[in-house]
């Protein structure tokens, strides 16, 4: 064959050449991290340890390695850790990305004491802020020690020519001056919504407080924030959660605005967390995902695939709705949002496009009501539905079994029994406390358990969170051997409430949570070894490193050096 003949063959030898080189064994292109002190959990809930891990270009685990394994030859690039902690990122299994960023943003007055205290950063912000309405966010009057609601008239005597709109701690009232009411066209004729109440004085007048469904007849007058403040609030948000060590949330109550700020942050290259999103209501799930959830989208980033529903209000607000009278208001039960008729209909509406639900049920009577919705539902829609019920902070103790029965997730705030405590023991007295924060009952009884911190209501910090499940105590170690010990968990079931079980919560278990082949090598790289730290020790865990897809998204700053968000 002449050299004229071997050409085209020569040159085809070569391409196959060069294809071959692109196409090298993925272990060619594997990122390595070396030397760690690694732990996750597995899928059955035992810890296992490792000093190496490997992934891929994409962001999947390859292999975790032990010290007697051999590494390859030639990865694409390498870290030497040096011996530090390495867990899978935290997932928060019910939180408000939007609602963190936005506070953000806003006065905060969750630190303050007293109202004269609230009221000094109420005018302070005014002055400062020439904005048309003082927007805020954080005020509790149970740590005030007020014995009521705050009123327009308090408001009124440091800001009277602009309008102020402060949300309460919770979420579930908010308090106004009188210039927002009469913006609002707020007046003594205005009657409560369903679902909502309105403060008032002893003449009937609206006294400055709304809670849950009624804070709406206010809220309509704030004008809507634009898409720039919405990337603001997100980029916020994110920032935060990355820092605690959060690579994943669940966010209940997605509306369309805010699933539209979730692309154009990811179109832009700038969604670095992963988002379980949960539509606030069904007419949002429809509106974003049309027939049924949306598939994930921006490599495991974002997906929507359940509806949020409530049931109820909260605790601290009197709006959780009781199945008796509240210890501390006789008269009152609180506010069932939905009659069982409306809430079974939309249940129905979003399970038959396949969508998860989530009701958010804090009362003994909002859980009778949500439980029993799904049971009768449960009949005509089978398959792996992952029924959730939100917080479940109230149940009769005759209800615990029917969790478990009817495979329904308790997605649960540790955070929240230490915060609330006191309060719960005056809103419901000593007899009714047995269901109270129940997390080792739910467990006991067949129930999946998922743990989140139901930020921004309180801190997302999952080390907090974590700290208090195996011990029911706070910050200060009180009460002594912990509140109802009964219900703690384990520090390793704390521990999978906050990454594996949250995965599940959100049919995510096959994705993220854990460190394994074929998961997404999402990590932290952390300050202490979480399993073996005093429960304060743990509470002030540092969080050095967070990597999301095998790319470090987040580092924290050292001295004279500047805090680095990307690899």
């Amino acid at each position: 064959m002449t050299i004229a003949l071997l050409r085209p063959f020569r040159a085809l030898a070569n391409l196959l050449a060069l294809v071959a080189i692109l196409l090298a064994p993925a272990a060619q292109a594997d990122a390595l991290i070396d030397n760690v002190n690694g732990m996750t959990l597995d899928e059955k809930g035992q810890v296992v340890r490792f000093n190496g891990i490997l992934f891929t270009r994409d962001g999947l685990v390859t292999q975790l390695l032990q010290r007697t394994d051999k590494r390859p030859k030639n990865p694409e690039w390498r870290i030497d850790m040096q011996g530090k902690v390495m867990l899978p990122g935290m997932i928060d299994a019910h939180g408000h990305v939007m609602g963190l960023g936005f506070q953000a943003l806003r006065l905060d007055l969750s630190q303050t004491r007293s109202l004269d205290e609230a009221l000094a950063k109420v005018a302070a912000y005014a002055e400062a802020n020439p904005a048309k309405w003082i927007l805020g966010y954080g005020w509790n009057q149970e740590r005030w020690g007020l014995g009521g609601f705050p009123t327009a008239a308090d408001l009124d005597k440091v800001v009277a020519d602009r309008p102020v709109w402060l949300e309460r701690v919770d979420g579930h009232a908010s308090w106004a001056n009188s210039r927002a009411m009469q913006l609002a066209g707020v007046t003594a004729a205005s009657k409560d919504p369903t679902g909502g109440r309105i403060e008032r004085d002893a003449k009937g007048n609206p006294s400055g407080v709304f809670v849950d469904a009624a804070a709406n007849l206010v809220q309509k007058a704030v004008p809507n924030p634009t898409p720039r403040e919405y990337n603001a609030a997100f980029l916020a948000s994110q920032d935060l959660l990355l820092s605690m060590g959060v690579t994943a949330s669940a966010d209940m109550g997605t509306s369309v605005e805010d699933w539209l700020t979730y692309r154009r942050m990811a179109d832009l290259g700038f969604l670095h967390m992963r988002i379980m999103s949960y539509a606030g209501g069904v007419d949002a799930a429809l509106a974003v995902a049309g027939q049924g959830p949306t598939p994930w989208l921006y490599g495991d980033r974002l997906r929507m695939g359940g509806i949020k529903l409530y049931s109820d209000g909260a605790l601290g607000s009197r709006g959780a709705w009781l199945k008796a009278d509240y210890a501390d208001a006789p008269g009152q039960k609180g506010l069932g949002f939905l009659s069982d008729d409306q809430l079974l209909n939309l249940i129905s509406r979003g399970a038959m496009d396949d969508f998860q639900i989530a009701i958010h049920a804090i009362g003994d009577r909002a859980n009778n009501q949500a439980l029993n919705a799904i049971e009768v539902l449960s009949e005509n829609f089978k398959g792996d539905r992952r029924w959730r019920i939100e917080h479940a902070q109230v149940v009769d103790p005759a209800d615990l079994p029917r969790f478990g029965k009817l495979g329904v997730i308790a997605s649960m705030q540790p955070v929240h029994q230490t915060s609330d405590r006191a309060m719960a023991e005056a809103r419901l007295g000593p007899d009714r406390l047995a269901g109270a924060y129940a997390w080792r009952s739910m467990l006991r009884n067949g129930a999946k358990l998922a743990f989140g911190s139901d930020y921004p209501v309180e801190s997302p910090n999952p080390f907090v969170g974590w700290a208090v499940a195996f011990t029911r105590q706070d910050a200060d170690l009180q009460p002594f051997g912990g509140w109802r010990p009964e219900e703690l968990v384990t520090r390793e079931e704390a521990w999978a409430g906050f990454s594996i079980w949250a995965a599940y919560a959100g049919f995510a278990e096959n994705k993220f949570g854990r460190l394994a082949p074929g998961m997404r090598a999402d990590f932290i790289i952390l300050d202490r070894d979480p399993l073996l730290a005093s429960a304060t020790e743990l509470r002030g865990t540092q969080v050095l490193e967070t990597w999301v897809g095998g790319e470090r998204v987040w580092q924290r700053k050292t001295a004279g050096a500047p805090e680095k968000k990307n690899r």
